[in-house]
């Protein structure tokens, strides 16, 4: 494979890289708050970041919330869930699901649970924005949605390709169109709005719209289940900007490396529920 251009390029799924190029990760992110991420270690050899764990999340706070953080030029996000969830995923049975539900609804804003339960960091219960915008830790701050800090606008916008995997059958993100960062509007659950439409996106909390209105913003819908893509999407969608003077993808001029060979028609899954 090509030399990785100048600059960093960042993919939220430290798995993918492994599988892609047969590397391993000697950096791993755990934490959500900027004042860890900049403790960590942030390259492999000077070619890449890989995240693990939330590493859609997390990517994007290397990105926006790091003083002195890497230069990055592209963000590969697969399945993130960039404008929150609505429900806890993996909960179990559907009744679990409901109790779990209902116990985060009521207290998914504590001190106890941010501080214990991960996916709280970026639970967005849309009837209940007041207490989200205080209590919430990470998923506010990272969207610019309290005090619309313009240096976290234009360290993102500084993007050259933001890439965006929706996967059509996942059923662990709640609504699955926060990979696109589509949401319910602010007071609602009737409806999930298109990335366009919300707030985020219209006043440009964070530089989405003006990346979008460069062409700078792939919106990608594969039709797996959640972190279910085949070996021909990641050689479209994926490895392009990857390699070399991958300002702009050229997908069908992609040679695949040596990793690759015998997977054309498979799909791999990154995620297992277990």
């Amino acid at each position: 494979m090509s030399e990785l251009s100048e600059g960093y390029n960042i993919i939220g799924l430290s798995q993918i890289i492994s599988k892609l190029i047969g590397t391993k990760s000697s950096s791993v992110f755990r934490q959500s708050e900027s004042s860890a991420l900049r403790k960590q270690k942030y390259s492999l050899d000077g070619k890449d970041i890989q995240i693990e764990q939330y590493g859609n999340m997390v990517g994007r706070g290397v990105i926006e919330l790091c003083d002195g953080g890497p230069p990055v030029r592209n963000l590969i996000s697969l399945a993130g869930p960039h404008a929150g969830i609505a429900a806890v995923p993996l909960c179990g049975s559907a009744l679990v699901c409901n109790l779990v539900d209902f116990l985060i609804e009521l207290a998914v804003y504590s001190d106890y649970v941010q501080e214990h339960l991960a996916p709280a960091c970026y639970i967005k219960i849309p009837t209940d924005l007041d207490d989200y915008k205080k209590g919430c830790r990470f998923l506010p701050k990272l969207n610019n949605e309290i005090y619309k800090n313009s240096t976290y606008k234009e360290r993102f916008s500084s993007l050259e390709n933001l890439v965006l995997i929706k996967f059509e059958k996942d059923d662990i993100l709640v609504p699955k169109e926060t990979s696109w960062f589509g949401y319910f509007p602010d007071g609602s659950w009737e409806t999930v709005l298109p990335a366009q439409q919300t707030t985020l996106y219209t006043e440009d909390w964070i530089g989405l719209k003006t990346l979008d209105e460069a062409g700078k913003v792939k919106f990608v819908n594969v039709s797996g289940g959640h972190l279910e893509i085949s070996y021909g999407d990641m050689k479209e969608y994926i490895l392009p900007y990857l390699v070399e003077n991958a300002t702009t993808a050229q997908p069908t001029q992609t040679v695949l490396p040596h990793p690759w060979s015998g997977h054309e028609g498979k799909t791999l899954k990154l995620f297992a529920a277990h």
